[in-house]
């Protein structure tokens, strides 16, 4: 019998599913609805429904219940083996929380195989709607919260970030200061991830420390939930929250529910799901310190792997707890291709003229400095766009695209420190990545080496990745992650591109810090 294990992910848009062979080392099965497309009904626009508030962005629960029903049905019509798979665990977009009644956990364990899932939960919810990570209005909340934990600094030292709007703390909060009601008859607050485990379990499943850390509510050197988080949030929060768990952490074998309707082996066994940062990590391989990812997309990506927990004092970057038990950092850089993109139009150039540009110009770009915020930056934090030339002329094409990589590079490097890890080896995925030019300079400002790496829904396999290694850490406690991975996450052969320049950035990282302190006013 086969070594399959199943991961899924319930995305802003859509649901998938990745179906491994541990024992071929293969991915035999790569799915994915659209809540869009599958279900109209909802009126969803890219997986939310419509608001007048641009600032609000909330889904219908029901909808990824929906999806888990139909997801399962297609495996069935395709000829998966359903009865061979021995674990299921899954990824959940971070941050997104879901709100049940006192018949929650009588549904959960009585599911009936004869109605869908949506008719078996559609009386659950205390909320029709759940905020996700795009909901930006609570702004106030977070200022409430940050303020009774002691400030910016203190909060991102207890709970691994600062408030943010899109954290559970202050999207609880909001709740229960705008509909004190509902919040009353709120019996059970889980996250996406906890409540799509909650139904394959079929019984109320914990929250992971790694999804966990993405609430603003949990403390990130103990893994508990913080009382005074707690109490700064909302009233009774800890009688509505889950217990916390490990991420590897066996729920139980998985409801009848998906054994009468679908055929699944009653001991199919049902992992603790994590947040979709958390599963990728491990999708992408990170697993020991100093390991890295960077996504070069619109927005740029830090992701960092580090045993001893460190906090950011800007308050800039995010702590989760990772998969494997140590900590993950997550630094945001909103202005990645989109800066790119905006100096190759300044100049006329399209992408080979811009590589041109960098392979003519020298590292260190003769100490020419761009500060390149086309738009609010995340990292360091600028309220106002605008575009900061040091020693470089206005007119300078070629001095202007090697000054924008140079810039974002460095920028990662800087905003990184406070990890007080150095990377010891980058992989590099995104739309960017294919152009060698840069990731030259990526090694070289970086110092270590950087690889390509194909990405095909990194949430999705982690979660595959994690069931595994879950199931079999029961049997045998010296399961090892390289074992898990190995042949799974692995970067692309011979895309190695090593340092050949890294003395000439650390003078310039410093003189690039001095540039952004003088653009910053301080």
């Amino acid at each position: 019998m086969a070594n399959l294990f199943l991961g899924l992910d319930s995305s802003t848009q859509s649901l998938s599913a990745i179906l491994i062979d541990l024992d071929t080392r293969q991915v035999i099965y790569d799915i994915s609805l659209s809540y869009d497309e599958t279900f109209p009904h909802y009126r969803t626009e890219n997986g939310v429904l419509k608001n007048a508030n641009p600032q609000v962005a909330h889904t219908p629960p029901l909808i990824w219940v929906d999806a888990l029903d139909k997801l399962f049905a297609q495996m069935q019509t395709d000829g998966i083996a359903l009865n061979e798979i021995k674990a299921i665990s899954g990824s959940g977009q971070q941050h997104g929380s879901v709100y049940l009644n006192t018949t929650a956990p009588d549904v959960f364990s009585h599911l009936d195989a004869n109605k869908s899932l949506t008719e078996n939960l559609a009386n659950a919810f205390s909320r029709d709607t759940s905020p996700i990570w795009m909901d930006s209005s609570t702004r106030p909340e977070c200022d409430e919260i940050c303020e009774n934990l002691g400030g910016l600094q203190a909060t991102a030292e207890t709970t691994g970030s600062t408030t943010f709007e899109r954290f559970t703390g202050p999207q609880i909060r909001k709740f229960y200061k705008e509909d004190p009601e509902a919040y009353a008859q709120t019996s059970h607050i889980m996250l996406v991830s906890s409540f799509m485990a909650s139904i394959l379990s079929g019984t109320i499943a914990p929250i992971d420390h790694g999804d966990g850390a993405g609430m603003n509510l949990m403390d990130i050197q103990t893994r508990q939930w913080h009382p005074k988080a707690l109490d700064a949030t909302a009233p009774d929060l800890a009688d509505r929250l889950p217990p916390l768990a490990e991420s590897w952490k066996t729920i139980g074998p998985i409801s009848t529910y998906f054994v009468k309707k679908y055929g699944f082996d009653p001991n199919t066994q049902t992992l603790t799901w994590s947040g979709d940062n958390p599963n990728s990590v491990v999708g992408l391989g990170l697993i020991k310190e100093g390991m890295v990812a960077i996504s070069l997309g619109t927005s740029d990506t830090y992701f960092g792997t580090m045993q001893k927990c460190q906090t950011d004092p800007r308050g800039e970057g995010h702590v989760f707890v990772s998969p494997t038990g140590d900590y993950m950092s997550l630094i945001c850089f909103k202005n990645g291709s989109l800066a790119r993109e905006a100096i190759a139009e300044q100049f006329s150039l399209n992408w080979d003229g811009f590589s041109k540009a960098l392979q003519a110009t020298p590292p260190g770009n003769n100490g020419k400095i761009l500060l390149p915020y086309f738009e609010p930056e995340i990292v360091p934090n600028v309220l106002t766009p605008g575009i900061h030339r040091f020693d470089l002329d206005e007119n300078d094409a070629e001095g202007h695209c090697r000054a924008v990589v140079e810039a974002q590079m460095m920028s990662m490097r800087i905003h990184s420190e406070w990890m007080g890890v150095r990377p010891s080896a980058i992989y590099v995925t995104g739309g960017a990545s294919v152009n060698t030019d840069i990731l030259q300079i990526m090694a070289d400002v970086q110092n270590c080496s950087v690889y390509q790496f194909e990405v095909t829904n990194s949430a999705a396999l982690g979660a595959a990745l994690r069931a595994a290694h879950g199931y079999l850490s029961e049997s045998d406690t010296s399961t090892q992650w390289q074992d898990i991975i190995t042949g799974f996450a692995d970067p692309i052969s011979g895309s190695e591109i090593t340092p050949k320049n890294p003395g000439v950035y650390d003078g310039l990282v410093k003189k690039y810090a001095e540039c952004e302190q003088r653009a910053l006013g301080k």
